[in-house]
């Protein structure tokens, strides 16, 4: 008898939950919803905080052009593209600088207080930003709400642990689709409800608020989503464990979470260095540069659609940029709730990233050709490609994220997270700079014998696109052994 109960998986053995843990909470109940289908409420708790996380970083694309154009520092028409990237770079560098941090303060003191605190900055300073009367005032505000924006990471790690395993790679998808859909409803809303007093003079009257502050209005309506989830966040599980007891019984429940037998249970590392573990790091680094990819393209996309004609640009207005967006957003939500999980199930993330990003390179080098139609060709044929580019664009950065979130355990997952924000906000923060830096550039050689105009600015984020392809092969890029049952095809 007694030698029977020895050789009980760990599972059974230690079936043990702690009354004052929200860790084990979460788990047990996990536990009892094996079988019940698709956890849709946890799916909008993800949603939700991740728009939360994006819609600030966006929102601002399609109306800081005329907003640096207002504060009358640019001395050119040609050089607003280039302190509009300085605007747009701000808030990476600022989260580059303490992602790493909060991630760290996420796996000491929990998930949910760090989400609550980067809620509450989007609240304060996104409403800052829009009542920002200078350059460098918007510049100081983007930069502060970026420090103390702790969103994104933490989520990342709270996803993972939130769902059961088989649901980690919907959750994990929900995640990137959430972020790659608040990129571009941000930029819809920020088109939209931006100068309402030119679209909507009928409701905001000349010479009132909204006509002082004409970049208000969109932020505002972010900040109120914001404060609403922020109410939401009392009522949603801490999912860290917390235990008052020996490291016996943590390393326990740790084996649980990762649904390991009490076999496995030497393979767990209490404070494995998160530098050396190959797979999370070679992740990161492909992360980092489709991130930036990424970011620069959404510059260079909303600067060069409402450019001038004779720079190469659609002459488009925020509102027809605002339609362009809304239609890829919708678009990118079908596909992530229909068919996404389908084909990855088919094909594996990783190699459904590899073929998304090698489908992206023809996709846009062929953008330059766009600003030759007009008219409804040219709203049809654009938005094709905005839905296709997106919907790549996701695919890949799905992939990464299930890679990076199964190299490592729950207690450091809030740290490797952290690195990767930290990463990814110091690629991102070069983007928005550089992006509108060569779009300038581009647009002061029209008539260049070599990739003439926005030629070049796309041939440019071809190859990032293309280094990023590169670093998704071995040896580049490696999955970890099988921790615990997770398999990346």
């Amino acid at each position: 008898m007694e030698e029977e109960n020895v050789n009980q998986p760990l599972l059974e053995k230690k079936k043990k939950y702690y009354g004052n843990c929200p860790g084990c909470k979460v788990e047990k109940d996990k536990e009892l919803s094996e079988g019940q289908g698709v956890p849709f409420t946890k799916l909008f708790i993800v949603w939700m905080l991740v728009l939360c996380a994006a819609l600030p970083i966006s929102s601002l694309f399609p109306f800081l052009y005329f907003m640096v154009r207002d504060f009358n520092i640019a001395k050119t028409e040609a050089d607003i593209s280039s302190y509009s990237g300085y605007v747009g770079s701000a808030f990476m560098l600022g989260r580059c600088l303490t992602s790493l941090f909060w991630g760290t303060i996420a796996d000491r003191i929990g998930r949910k207080p760090v989400i609550i605190i980067g809620i509450i900055s989007v609240i304060i300073f996104n409403t800052l930003f829009g009542l920002s009367t200078s350059f460098w005032m918007a510049v100081i505000v983007r930069f502060l709400m970026g420090s103390l924006n702790c969103l994104l990471g933490p989520v990342k790690a709270y996803t993972t642990e939130l769902f059961r395993e088989e649901h980690q790679a919907l959750g994990l998808s929900t995640v990137s689709a959430a972020w790659g859909i608040g990129l571009i409803i941000g930029p819809s809303l920020g088109g939209y409800l931006s100068q309402p007093v030119e679209k909507y003079p009928h409701i905001f009257p000349k010479d009132s608020f909204w006509d002082k502050f004409p970049y208000s209005l969109p932020n505002f309506v972010i900040s109120a989503l914001a404060f609403v989830v922020a109410i939401g966040c009392i009522w949603i599980p801490e999912t860290l464990h917390n235990h008052n007891c020996s490291d016996e019984y943590i390393e326990d429940a740790k084996a649980l979470e990762n649904g390991n037998s009490g076999a496995g249970n030497e393979n767990i590392q209490k404070n494995e260095n998160l530098f050396l573990n190959w797979p999370l790091m070679l992740s990161i680094i492909a992360y980092c540069i489709f991130s930036l990819h990424d970011i620069t393209y959404l510059e260079v996309f909303s600067l060069w659609a409402v450019s001038p004609q004779r720079l190469g640009g659609l002459n488009f207005t925020t509102d027809d940029v605002g339609n362009v967006l809304s239609i890829s957003g919708l678009a990118l939500i079908i596909y992530q709730l229909t068919i996404y999980s389908s084909v990855e199930k088919a094909s594996g993330p990783i190699s459904l990233a590899r073929i998304s990003s090698m489908l992206s390179i023809p996709l846009l080098q062929s953008y330059p050709f766009i600003a030759l139609l007009s008219g409804l060709a040219l709203y049809i044929v654009l938005s094709i490609f905005s839905i296709l580019k997106n919907i790549l664009s996701i695919t890949i950065i799905t992939g990464l994220l299930l890679l990076q979130n199964r190299a490592v355990e729950q207690h450091q997952r809030g740290a490797a997270n952290g690195i990767a924000m930290t990463c990814m906000s110091l690629f991102n923060a070069i983007g928005p700079a550089t992006g509108g830096t060569l779009l300038t550039w581009s647009q002061k050689r029209m008539d260049a014998s070599f990739l003439p105009g926005t030629h070049m600015v796309f041939f440019v984020l071809n190859i990032v696109q293309a280094l990023g392809l590169l670093t998704m092969f071995k040896p580049f890029l490696v999955e970890k052994k099988k921790m615990h049952t997770d398999q990346l095809h």
